[in-house]
């Protein structure tokens, strides 16, 4: 079978889709902010471990800081009320993924074809368990919520494969 091409080429890939540059460069990142529709200079989130593992769950903690994965079907993400929402990072709420552009893949992971920014994602090489697969992580706190493939719906053909634990819907009233 063929390589894809996020697999073949994920740091090319993500400097295509207008990734943000790599964690280390600098204190604070710019980051869309999707109920303003304003792009934001913001503080990067860093924490110890210690801080981490008292702030969110076991799931969420294993998740994001230790770039595991829930089981298929074991989560899903709230549905807003109104139909229009966006999932924000669990770790530091930052906007990640519009509910408009969820939709249903049947691999037991939330998936969206596009986030709300590409500030507020990064893309990087994963070579874990013996696979080429691309990353996605928040670009404000560096937290791993899933991967991206290549296999998704127009009108981008990309599929954020996302643990559910990873997101949360951004309370009402930040809705855009």
């Amino acid at each position: 079978m063929a390589a894809s091409r996020l697999a073949v080429a994920p740091l090319i890939v993500a400097a295509a889709l207008g990734a943000a540059p790599a964690p280390e460069e600098g204190r604070t990142i710019e980051i869309y902010n999707a109920r303003t529709r304003q792009v934001e200079r913001v503080e990067r989130v860093v924490k110890t471990d210690a801080e981490w593992r008292a702030v969110l769950t076991p799931a969420q903690y294993e998740v994001t800081r230790r770039q595991g994965t829930e089981r298929p079907f074991s989560g899903a993400c709230a549905v807003p009320p109104s139909g229009h929402g966006v999932y924000q990072c669990v770790g530091c709420g930052t906007d990640l993924f519009a509910y408009g552009e969820k939709f249903e893949s049947g691999t037991g992971w939330p998936s969206f074809w596009n986030p709300v920014s590409p500030l507020n994602v990064r893309l990087g090489e994963d070579r874990r368990l013996g696979l080429r697969r691309v990353e996605v992580t928040c670009a404000r706190c560096g937290a791993h919520l899933g991967h991206v493939f290549d296999d998704g719906p127009p009108p981008t053909g990309t599929r954020y494969c996302i643990n559910a634990v990873a997101l949360q819907l951004a309370p009402a009233g930040k809705e855009p």
